[in-house]
């Protein structure tokens, strides 16, 4: 700390206390400026470019049809198979690799096409410099690197040095140092000192119109921008000096070209210095004193703007169609496992029945519970399948506690107090259980809508369940409570996440746990009950919770009582849709025991709001409502799939409320043609694969003839086509992998349709999807090898060799780079000849258009059998490169489509076409209250839309907080609030069902309110 009163007075005329900055390394990478440095050599970019070659671009667009139209063509598949990444946050993951990969193969490919050149930009020159300086600027930054840390390691530095960088960070910042060094070569020279070039107004047929305009307008003052960039170039970026005014450099310098002036040092060299020496003196500065070169701020002003960006860390939505998530492979594996050893074998329901304890009455004190039997006034709310991404689960946690809910209806304002009882229907975490999902994605949304006590620790377990605070007892305690059975994702490692979560711990944020067990009855007041079964992965309850529940309703369950059934599963809705019957132990106990007295079953699983009521008839009513709510914070499920839905139980119903309604639901399954890659950009690992497969052994096309010497365009497409078949019937007759995959991809297709429908359809729906796959692969395999043979037959590609960039470089290296010193000559000896030889490899490996057509004229020449191993691999790899980018845009088309086909028209996949989408939005919960009469008003409320950002709430952090005060006593319990107060749950949240359930029958009780909004 600063405590000299130097320092005080230095520090006194700025009107700082300190100084601070908000770059640091807290910061998301990239880091050290890359950022800013990337926005100012794009800027420059677009400025000489457009600067140059303006004028020139339109003369030559006309003439050039034929190319352009392949720009067109491959900018296309490019701009398809980035446009998931774009917006995205530079970071170091897939996104920021696609990026970067992109750039190299689609550079590689444009700089071999010759509008650049017609245009008068040679990129080969470049390409060249740039693989060149950027080669450089790794070795000289990680050479750097480790001098900075060999001196923290001697201690001639602050320990801050010891962070390693992001080695991402300083491949970034050598590619943009390196462009910049291009695009300064390009349109200045390596002099810098420009000859007066006259500007001669040239036209063309398509723009004869600018012959009229004169020179003052704003048009021709744009096209003549190539004047202001000479002016730049001369002034700004004029030649620093000459090598005798540096003596100790002359040797460790480029120089610049041009006689006369051979000891003139070259204004590249001293850009790519100038770069080098602000990286290294940031970077020096920042890890050695904590600062980074930017403006200082006050630290009043530095903790205020650090409030302003502090942001919750929660979880995206978890992308199901990813070929690259661990966890989705551990969910599979876990499935698998649970299945297969605990499904008839081992149940931890029977373990907890028999560790459970009987209280007075003989009742097992571990199940039942009472505590809210004697309030007036009881209120509780329902939600499920909660723990997918943070924003919808935090969204639905912080309506949940609020202290009251404010909502307008048709007439009046209506105010809903806090539940003091919240029952979760399962599903806590996506998407399977462990110590990560839960305290990710169902805890940390949890606490910051209701903080836990100060005085609880996550890592402790609770032993003496229920621990109440200041030793109170349970019905002493006027907090909210909360009660949670398992679903279908908490059993796939055999419900040991949830016991040791759930069972094991005191609080769910700031909601009481008293739950030992996963399955529960609770008496609330008027005489209503709630069974919380569970029904593990088996649909059904077992016997001991059959025993249980049904000694509890012969014994204490009165005959005008009124019971909630929970489950996780709606069966009534899964058996009808798969024309099944399941949990047979659970309408056992409806029918036979509580004959009547059940008046509503609540579940999730489906992440949608439906109710169903029965219809007044003759037949007997087991079950008045059906309500199904799993809108708790997973993705959307559509609800039009299950619109038929009529009959339970031998009883008729009705569907009262939906939401999202039945047309939005269809309405919404289109996403799956226009969003699916966009929302699923990691199913690139999968599709492109398979497509690659496809088509391997059609690599390459050799006889292309018949197609580019076709006069007419109907002649180039007759041809096209027929040799697309005839490249399916030698799949068929000749290739050993390609028949193979297809093989296998058919065989997953059949078995991937449901089996709702009947084995003729699945094969049938099987066969024409692997067909539309087929059929896409091999006509972009015939695209990639028409360009090819296009590119070829122009002496664009193959011409002379795998190294062709090089030998070209080398050839106008002396030229433009004079080497009067002998500098390279002592490079190459000092590095036993690395440094010639990386170079060349380096842009032998860049240019793998170059590489793909050498090796493809060689096959075609002599045969496969002429390559090595080692060549074949090569090949594969290069062809693969770029297939990939073709095909995966290709595939997600191909498979939404698919999706949406089957979800709107043959309503199957609902599960798979919606969990596509990954939907935050439409998210809802259910909040009941019991009168004073005893009768059960149901209100469902629901938010459309979810924020995506959020902000530190200012009531919450400006509000007193107290150590020993509980949470939910505070006026503002939730730590975030969305970043637009107009998009804030609080204030977007509406009423879409509302209905009276009456604890005893009365006649007409039947026909009750309806839904407020459809």
């Amino acid at each position: 700390m600063r405590s000299s009163r130097h320092s005080a007075g230095f520090l006194g005329n700025l009107r700082m206390e300190s100084v601070r900055t908000i770059l640091t390394h807290r910061y998301p990478y990239p880091h050290e400026h890359s950022r800013h440095a990337i926005i100012a050599v794009v800027v420059g970019c677009l400025f000489f470019i457009s600067s140059d070659n303006m004028h020139t671009l339109v003369e030559k667009l006309e003439d050039n049809i034929k190319w352009w139209s392949m720009y067109a063509c491959l900018l296309g598949f490019f701009y398809f198979f980035s446009s998931p990444f774009i917006g995205k946050t530079i970071k170091p993951s897939y996104s920021n690799f696609s990026r970067w990969y992109i750039a190299w193969i689609l550079v590689a490919a444009l700089y071999h096409l010759p509008s650049f050149q017609s245009m008068g930009v040679d990129m080969r020159m470049n390409l060249s410099l740039f693989l060149t300086i950027y080669l450089s600027s790794i070795l000289f930054l990680l050479v750097f690197h480790v001098i900075f840390l060999g001196l923290w390691y001697v201690g001639l530095v602050s320990r801050v040095a010891k962070r390693r960088p992001e080695i991402w960070t300083i491949f970034q910042n050598c590619a943009v140092l390196s462009v910049a060094c291009c695009v300064f070569y390009s349109h200045c020279g390596n002099r810098a000192i420009l000859k007066q070039r006259p500007y001669e107004r040239k036209t063309s047929g398509w723009f004869h119109l600018w012959r009229k305009m004169e020179m003052n307008s704003w048009l021709a003052k744009f096209i003549r921008m190539n004047e202001l960039k000479d002016q730049v170039c001369s002034s700004w970026f004029a030649p620093v000096g000459s090598a005798s005014d540096y003596p100790l450099l002359s040797k460790w310098v480029i120089y610049g070209e041009g006689a006369g002036s051979s000891d003139e040092i070259s204004p590249i060299y001293s850009m790519w210095a100038t770069f080098i020496g602000l990286y290294i003196a940031n970077y020096v500065v920042e890890r050695s004193t904590g600062w980074a070169l930017s403006h200082p701020l006050p630290v009043e002003e530095y903790e205020e703007l650090k409030k302003k960006q502090l942001k919750p860390d929660f979880l995206d939505m978890v992308p199901w169609y990813s070929g690259t998530s661990a966890d989705l492979f551990k969910t599979v594996f876990d499935l698998l496992v649970s299945v297969t050893v605990f499904v008839g074998r081992f149940d931890m329901r029977m373990m907890q029945a028999s560790m459970s304890k009987n209280g007075k009455d003989g009742y097992m004190q571990d199940l039942f519970y009472d505590q809210f039997r004697e309030k007036d006034d009881f209120w509780f709310d329902f939600m499920a399948d909660t723990g997918d991404g943070g924003n919808s689960s935090y969204s639905v946690a912080r309506l949940l506690a609020q202290p009251f809910l404010r909502l307008p209806t048709n007439d009046s304002l209506v105010f809903l107090p806090r539940g003091d009882l919240l029952l979760i229907g399962g599903d806590l975490a996506y998407p399977n259980p462990s110590s990560f999902t839960y305290e990710r994605r169902l805890f940390c949304p949890f606490e910051y809508a209701l903080q836990p006590p100060s005085w609880y620790k996550p890592e402790q377990i609770a032993v003496n369940k229920p621990e109440v605070p200041f030793e109170a007892s349970l019905k002493q305690y006027d907090g909210p409570q909360t009660f949670v059975i398992p679903g279908n994702h908490d059993w796939f490692d055999g419900l040991h996440t949830f016991m040791r979560y759930i069972c094991h711990k005191n609080w769910l944020g700031g909601w009481l746990m008293p739950q030992k067990k996963s399955y529960f009855a609770l008496q609330l007041p008027k005489g209503w009950w709630i069974f919380g079964l569970d029904l593990a992965l088996h649909g059904d309850i077992d016997v001991y919770q059959f025993k249980f529940f049904s000694e509890l309703v012969n014994t204490k369950v009165g005959p005008e009582d009124a019971v909630i059934i929970m489950t996780h599963e709606p069966s009534w809705l899964l058996d009808w849709y798969w024309n099944d019957v399941s949990g047979k132990n659970v309408s056992h106990l409806i029918c036979d025991y509580l004959r009547g007295r059940c008046k509503l079953r609540i579940a999730g699983d489906l992440h949608h709001y439906m109710r169903h009521s029965y219809v007044p008839s003759d037949q007997p009513v087991y079950i008045q409502h059906l309500l199904v709510n799993g809108c708790g914070g997973a993705f959307l499920h559509p609800t039009h799939v299950f619109s038929n839905f009529n009959e339970f139980c031998g009883a008729k119903y009705e569907n009262k409320a939906a939401y999202p309604s039945i047309d939005d639901s269809s309405r919404i399954a289109l996403g799956n043609i226009l969003k699916f890659r966009k929302k699923n950009w990691q199913f690139d690992f999968i599709g492109g694969i398979i497509y690659f497969v496809l088509v391997f052994s059609l690599f390459p096309q050799c006889n292309l003839n018949h197609i580019l010497q076709d006069d007419s365009f109907s002649g180039h497409l007759s041809s096209f086509f027929a040799t697309v078949w005839a490249s399916f019937i030698y799949i068929l007759e000749h290739s050993y992998t390609s028949f193979l995959g297809a093989l296998l991809l058919l065989v997953v297709a059949i078995a991937f349709v449901p089996s709702k429908i009947s084995r003729k359809k699945r094969v049938f729906i099987g066969i024409l999807h692997v067909s539309a796959h087929l059929s896409a692969a091999l006509i972009l395999m015939l695209l990639l090898e028409l360009g090819i043979e296009t590119c070829i037959r122009h002496k664009l590609l193959a011409t002379s060799g795998y190294h062709t960039l090089y030998q070209w470089y080398q050839t106008v290296e002396s030229e433009h780079f004079p080497d009067p010193t002998g500098l390279r000559s002592r490079i190459e000896q000092w590095t036993f000849g690395l440094y010639p030889a990386c170079i060349k490899y380096l842009m032998s490996a860049f240019d793998i258009p170059e590489v793909m057509a050498v090796t493809r004229s060689n096959i075609c020449r002599s045969g496969m059998h002429s390559l090595s191993r080692g060549g074949a691999a090569i090949y594969y790899a290069s062809v693969f490169l770029y297939f990939w980018v073709f095909s995966t845009p290709v595939v997600s088309l191909v498979f939404g489509s698919y999706l949406y086909i089957c979800i709107n028209w043959l309503h199957i996949h609902f599960d798979e076409a919606f969990s596509s989408l990954r939907i935050a939005n439409y998210k809802s919960f259910t909040r009941f209250h019991i009168t004073c009469e005893g009768d059960l008003e149901v209100y469902t409320l629901a938010v459309d839309k979810v924020p995506k950002e959020w902000k530190l709430d200012p009531d919450w952090d400006r509000e007193a907080k107290h150590p020993q005060q509980l949470s939910h006593l505070r006026e503002y319990p939730s730590k975030w609030s969305a970043a637009s107060p107009l998009q804030d749950p609080v204030n977007t949240v509406k009423i879409v069902d509302r209905f009276v359930i009456h604890r005893t029958d009365r006649p007409n009780s039947g026909a009750l309110n309806g839904p407020v909004t459809r």
